[in-house]
């Protein structure tokens, strides 16, 4: 009879990135993700077969979750303009909550893995490259419905606003002061007028 799975795969996944985004790939081990979990080694092992096989499920559906899902939620409740805003405060709730400092798993990961993880540096290229697309849209509704200043190609401040996020991202990481971040995104949204 061939083996059945007898857990949740998303539970598991939420689990494991949960580890890896708390100590990093490197300091993560099959020991920590065991426990995490709650799932046996044999049993992790015959899913993924090993912690890389893990630890990229992991980093999709981070991708899946915090992206897609904030993506279609800004698009449908807010304006262009307050739409980028929404973007780098849940960034700043996602990654100091609880009083935290654990930064954004996609941009740990990014500092951490992609310059010599070619997996790795293609979701986490695919995920910057979907946020600057994103801001760009913005900006261009922006500038069509007279709410945002145009100021050169769309593309280009896109990708200011994509370098300022992912600085303010790794500035949490030190200095999780919310005044000082939310001073960073007003600075950055300065852009737009």
């Amino acid at each position: 009879m061939p083996w059945e799975k007898q857990f949740d795969e998303n539970d598991v996944l939420e689990k494991a990135m949960q580890a890896f985004w708390d100590k990093g790939y490197a300091a993560t081990s099959m020991q920590d993700l065991v426990k995490c979990t709650g799932i046996n080694r044999g049993s992790l092992y015959a899913t993924y077969s090993d912690k890389h096989t893990l630890f990229v499920a992991s980093l999709r559906m981070y991708e899946q979750k915090m992206l897609h899902q904030l993506l279609f939620k800004l698009r449908s409740n807010f304006g262009p303009r307050d739409s980028i805003r929404q973007f780098f405060l849940a960034f700043i709730e996602d990654v100091t909550e609880g009083g935290g400092n654990r930064g954004c798993f996609m941009t740990n990961t990014a500092l951490e893995l992609a310059p010599h993880d070619a997996d790795v540096r293609e979701i986490v290229a695919s995920a910057q490259s979907q946020i600057e697309d994103f801001f760009a849209e913005m900006i261009n509704k922006g500038i069509a419905q007279s709410e945002i200043a145009p100021r050169g190609p769309a593309i280009e401040t896109a990708r200011g606003l994509l370098a300022s996020l992912i600085g303010l991202v790794v500035l949490t990481r030190s200095r999780p002061e919310r005044e000082l971040l939310h001073t960073i995104v007003e600075e950055a949204l300065r852009r737009l007028t």
